[in-house]
């Protein structure tokens, strides 16, 4: 892979590119050893396919450059067609050659391999004996049959007399000629509906054209071809694949043969195609290849010669181009006028010209690119041979096309068409003036179609005939134009939705400049706009085009195409953007964007195209701002500057809209975020509006809009607030005291709102609130905060996001109040109450719910250890007094707990705020072992450590059960990753817990602290599934990977029978099949320590008698692989009884069956026989008022969308 190029950035820099271009063919060796081991290989149907599958993929690379194989085909088509004449070869062999064959063929392509086939008079009999003999039904072999056709292809034209081969033919066949075997064998294939037809069409084609076959065999073959046009059914597939075979068949032909040899049967086959009505066909191909014969008729039916008054570019080398010359460009144009006039009379134009032409300018409308791009070919060639007015016509006829009342399919073909025409030099200069403005209207072509557009195929063909105009014609014929093709290639390049297009806009604009050399500052924008930095549409939009825009021929064409096209764009994203860019090219023009854009958005505002509405308001917006910065940069009002008359219309806009009501309806769901926008930038630019009524219009759709379901429509109503109220309403102290009253009063008790929309919103809203407005208040605010943390009473806890959203505003007001240690809790943050906002921080690092979406506590989480991070660093900036000991600990553990969970993504979240109030140059205090995680997690390693990964973070995470202060967390962390479900979680975390442990498992003293903290864990998190049941399974991984055989010698020690007591506790009355079935591993686990394995025992026969079978056949399985694996469980005498029992048992089989094998377990173990409870009348009543809620997800949904 070799270096493409670089582009010189606007900055100055170079910005390299690299690509995936190959420079040689660098497996050949390989794939020249699979062809060589095909004759092994094909014995082995599974070793086969591998080859096969490496041989396409190695291929398949090269699907862009296959011209890199061309040093190496002739050897490799040579062995593979060694391997197809080995005596007694298996067929197998055979078709697998022939198969290698066809995929390189896929790749470099059948004129390009035919090259080397082997072509010699003796091959002749051989292959068609060969082809004779496949089977057409065969569709295993199809690669066979079509490389055959391919080889007989270029066999056929060799110069030699078949009569003579006639002599070696079989007599007793049903073809008595060579001439009749190739031509049956050709019919045969032209009818079946696989690639074999595709070689037979080419193979009838030069065939037929052979001097002594066309006498003989051409007349016939076009009686039969017609016979089979009109018979054959254009709805079945064999009919269509009978019609497909020959109509290729008679394209080839009238392209291979003389022409004085066919014109005689163009007039019949073009009447039969008429008659046909292949063009009403619902099949593409057959519309395509009516439409490639029908052009092959139309070049026979006129004389081969180039025209004499076609334009020809007198210079086409790039070089002298670019080179700096003073000699006058050369033209070839004719100057002789008597040879055109000569030319001009012996042209004879037959009357069937009219109807191929037709048929191809209705080609050029067809539905299908296919169709089109065959159509516009024809029309070309047919073009080059007419007399100059008639080539005039068909140049007027396309122009046609370009017309309001025609679709994007025929703009489309007259893109096309007139690209082939400007790229053979049939589109005189004198044209230019009509072609050159429906081109540019062509690479603005955009129809619209409900909620999408069609068009881009059409802006793209439009930029490829710019393209082909930059070869076409010399500098002075296109200097009038240069500017408006120009300055449309720009804005496609710029501007266009679809990157293909930009893309090609920017080719388009590239061969210009090289070729035309006239185009304005081409070199410095083709710099900017290459095609690599044209990808990013966010990146043109805002960056590259102020970069272009600074040239003036570019700067107003570029703004007036975003005002004209993209703010009125279907897609919203678009229209976004098309607003940002022009708030950036601002600068570039201010006077014309204050005197003529913003004007003209103003009354656009409402409109009643929905669309535009939304674009001009969003670009009221962000011009006003634009130019409130132009103005304050002049040391001006943007009253000032826009002038009275301007001011009051941007101040008006708003009431404007309500009284048009164009927020109602799903249109105006769009609308929300634009008005919401308007209002923030209008508050930004200061307008003079202090006490105007329009200060609670905007309040009101503020407060509208925050309980939106959409968080983004709820995101730009808290910003617009947050701007409204810093401006407006803290200018003096009664306005302050009359905001607090009307927003704190309703927002604080918005949070109490059942609908959790409303507390999201209303929460953030809270959040935004400037200081001036929250103090004196701040308690208030803060308590209602604190409870919607925690939740609120009486709303459903699932709904994490409104608990998320109280943490984000928890956080975004800490700073805005500001920290000291002497304030008071109604305006600052200070010793009476940062202890209850680090509690709720805590809290929300503790929120496991989940729903039917999974985990959506980890918003809670995540937003807390943010809130954690940000108020410790603030704290410590400000006040470090304020963080007690209790605080600062309990903060570094909540990160340290789920810097060990399994989720990768909060994994990655927490260590990232642990690490940054580690080695924060602020130290924050009271931190325990600080120097012991400073040396953990040393900053040489950490700085680039990719946390997400679990292969990273949990070797590092782990060491911190080595430190008294964090074991408890680190191990409650470490236990959900080894019990989870991710597999790469599960492994990397218990290979770091089982490497940790056998540092400490020397003796007791040291293994107890673990111990301890793994029991003390247990008890704390009883009944608790999210915890028990993932600490079941790290039980079982450390129990059978002898972490605790310290224990076995280890008389009297607590830990085994503390273990069982609390693994009973758990599964006790448990219905939970799950945390039951880990319970079963971690009972025949403690079999091995002899002081609880009498009750442990008893536990498991228990469970062998369990409600659920899938409980009692595994509790069997575990135990008879417990008591196989340790021998000394049992006594001897009794082992081969018990284990016969366990394995012979159909343990998930009737109950009471089962509990007869049971109880003779107990008694060989010398066990009490458990004895059947009856259930009281409570817990039967209990079972029987327990109801599932079938609907409970679709209440969940209904629930969550706020209805």
């Amino acid at each position: 892979r070799h270096y493409l190029g670089a582009s010189l950035g606007m900055d100055g820099g170079d910005e390299v590119s690299f690509g995936t271009a190959l420079d040689h063919f660098a497996e050949s060796a390989e794939l020249s050893s699979l062809v060589e081991s095909l004759p092994q290989t094909c014995g082995d149907q599974t070793t086969l396919e591998a080859s096969q599958e490496r041989f396409t993929v190695i291929l398949d690379k090269y699907q862009e450059q296959p011209h890199l194989l061309d040093p190496y085909l002739e050897s490799l088509i040579s062995k593979l067609f060694a391997l197809t004449q080995y005596q007694d070869a298996p067929p197998i062999l055979m078709h697998q050659a022939f198969r290698y064959l066809y995929f390189i063929s896929k790749v470099r392509g059948p004129k390009v391999i035919v090259r080397w086939f082997s072509h010699e008079v003796a091959d002749l009999q051989p292959v068609l004996e060969l082809l004779q003999a496949q089977d057409p039904r065969d569709h295993e072999a199809w690669e066979t049959r079509y490389i055959l056709l391919l080889w007989l292809s270029i066999i056929v034209i060799i110069p030699f007399d078949l009569c003579r081969m006639d002599g070696s033919a079989p007599r007793d066949g049903p073809w008595h000629s060579t001439i009749d075997r190739v031509m049956a064998v050709g019919k045969l294939y032209l009818l079946v509906t696989d690639k074999s037809r595709d070689a037979a069409a080419l193979l009838l084609a030069k065939f037929i054209s052979r001097p002594d076959v066309k006498k003989l065999k051409m007349a016939e073959f076009f009686d039969w071809a017609l016979t089979v046009l009109n018979t054959a059914d254009k709805i079945t597939m064999n009919g269509m694949a009978a019609i497909s075979g020959v109509l290729g068949t008679m394209a080839s032909l009238f392209k291979h043969a003389k022409r004085e040899d066919v014109v005689e049967f163009a007039p019949t086959v073009l009447r039969q195609l008429l008659s046909s009505e292949l063009r009403s066909s619902d099949n593409t191909l057959l519309r395509k290849l009516s439409i490639k014969l029908s052009q092959r008729l139309g070049t026979t039916f006129l004389q081969t010669r180039v025209a004499l008054w076609r334009y020809q570019r007198g210079n086409r080398s790039l070089e002298d181009t670019l080179a700096t010359t003073t000699a006058p460009p050369t033209s070839s144009q004719p100057t002789v006028q008597a040879a055109q006039q000569n030319e001009e009379e012996s042209y004879e134009v037959p009357e069937e010209l009219e109807e191929v032409l037709g048929l191809l300018l209705a080609g050029l409308k067809d539905r299908d690119t296919v169709v089109r791009w065959s159509a516009a070919k024809g029309i070309g060639r047919i073009t080059g041979r007419l007399p100059r007015e008639l080539a005039d016509d068909v140049v007027q006829s396309v122009l046609e096309f370009f017309s309001i009342r025609e679709g994007d399919a025929a703009w489309h073909g007259g893109c096309l068409a007139l690209a082939e025409l400007g790229r053979r030099g049939l589109l005189l200069p004198a044209r230019l003036k009509d072609v050159v403005p429906v081109v540019l209207k062509a690479l603005v072509y955009d129809e619209r179609r409900g909620s999408y557009s069609v068009g881009a195929h059409v802006r793209d063909a439009a930029c490829y005939v710019c393209w082909s105009f930059a070869r076409a014609y010399e500098p002075e014929q296109l200097k009038p134009y240069v500017n408006a093709i120009a300055s449309g290639l720009v804005i496609s390049a710029l501007f266009d939705r679809e990157v293909n297009c930009r893309r090609a806009a920017s080719a388009a604009f590239q061969e210009n400049v090289g070729r035309q050399g006239t185009f304005p500052y081409g070199i410095s924008i083709l710099t900017a706009a290459d095609y690599f930095a044209v990808g990013n549409r966010s990146n043109v939009y805002l960056n590259v085009s102020v970069y272009v825009a600074q040239y003036p021929e570019y700067t107003q064409p570029l703004i007036n195409h975003l005002v004209q096209h993209k703010l009125s764009h279907w897609d919203s994203t678009l229209r976004d953007l098309a607003a940002q860019a022009l708030h950036n090219l601002t600068v570039r023009d201010p006077l014309y964007m204050r005197e003529h854009v913003l004007p003209s958005l103003l009354p656009l505002v409402t409109t009643p195209d929905p669309s535009l509405r939304h674009g001009a308001l969003l670009a009221t917006a962000e011009l006003s701002h634009a130019l409130y910065l132009q103005a304050k940069a002049a040391s001006s009002t943007l009253e000032e500057y826009l002038g009275q008359g301007m001011t009051e219309a941007l101040v008006g806009l708003v009431p404007r809209l309500q009284q048009a009501k164009v927020f109602k309806g799903a249109v105006g769901e769009v609308m929300r975020p634009a008005a919401l926008r308007f209002i923030e930038r209008m508050c930004i630019c200061e307008l003079p509006v202090h006490g105007h009524p329009v200060i609670d219009a905007w309040q009101q759709i503020i407060d509208d809009n925050l309980p939106h379901t959409e968080e983004s429509i709820r995101e730009a109503a808290v910003s617009a607030l947050s701007q409204l109220c810093l401006k407006y309403y803290c200018s003096d102290r009664d306005t302050i005291e009359k905001a607090q009253g009307k927003l704190l009063s309703r927002y604080t008790s918005e949070l109490s709102n059942p609908l959790h929309f409303a507390r999201m919103g209303f929460a953030l809203a809270l959040g935004a609130l400037p200081k001036p407005l929250l103090q004196g208040r701040l308690s208030q605010v803060l308590d209602k905060l604190v409870e919607g943390v925690k939740n609120i009473a009486g709303c459903e806890p699932k709904y994490a996001e409104a608990r998320r959203d109280a943490v984000r505003a928890l956080t975004r007001i800490c700073p805005t109040v500001g920290v000291a240690s002497s304030g008071s809790c109604d305006h600052c943050i200070c010793p009476d109450n940062v202890s209850t906002v680090f509690r709720a921080l805590f809290a929300a690092t503790r929120d496991y719910t989940t729903d039917s979406r999974g985990d959506i506590g980890v918003v809670v989480r995540e937003a807390g250890m943010s809130g954690i991070e940000q108020l410790a660093l603030l704290i410590t900036n400000k006040d470090p007094e304020l963080i007690s000991p209790e605080i600062t600990k309990e903060a570094i553990c909540c990160l340290v707990q789920q810097s060990n969970e399994k989720i990768d993504r909060t994994r990655a979240v927490a260590c990232s705020k642990l690490m940054t109030l580690i080695h924060s140059s602020l130290v924050v205090p009271h931190i325990p072992h600080h120097h012991e995680l400073l040396q953990i997690f040393h900053k040489s390693v950490t700085s680039e450590l990719n946390w997400a990964a679990p292969q990273s973070s949990f070797p590092l995470t782990i060491q911190l059960l080595r430190l008294p202060s964090y074991s408890y967390h680190t191990l409650l962390g470490v236990i959900v990753s080894v019990g989870g479900l991710t597999e790469s979680t599960v492994r990397h975390s218990s290979a770091s817990l089982l490497s940790y442990l056998k540092s400490v498992t020397g003796s007791s003293d040291t293994l107890d602290p673990f111990a301890d903290t793994l029991l003390t864990l247990f008890r704390d998190h009883h009944k608790d599934t999210r915890v028990v049941l993932p600490l079941l399974k790290t039980l079982d991984l450390l129990l059978s990977n002898a972490v605790f055989d310290v224990y076995l010698t280890s008389e009297g020690h607590p830990f085994p029978g503390s273990l069982l007591t609390l693994v009973k506790d758990e599964i006790k009355k448990s219905r939970d099949a799950k945390k039951i079935l880990a319970s079963v591993n971690v009972f025949c686990d403690l079999l091995q320590f002899p002081a609880v394995r009498r009750s442990t025992l008893i536990q498991l026969m228990l469970l062998l008698c369990h409600a659920f079978p899938k409980v009692r056949k595994t509790t069997a399985d575990q135990l008879y692989i417990t008591l196989v694996t340790y021998d000394d469980i049992l006594d001897a005498a009794v082992s081969d009884d018990v284990i016969t029992v366990l394995s012979d048992t159909l343990w998930d089989g009737d109950i009471t069956s089962v509990r007869d094998h049971r109880n003779r377990l107990c008694d060989l173990l010398r066990l009490p026989v458990p004895k059947l409870v009856a259930p009281t009348a409570t817990a039967a009543a209990a079972k029987k008022s327990k109801t599932v809620d079938k609907l409970a997800s679709y209440r969940d949904l209904v629930e969550r969308a706020g209805y």
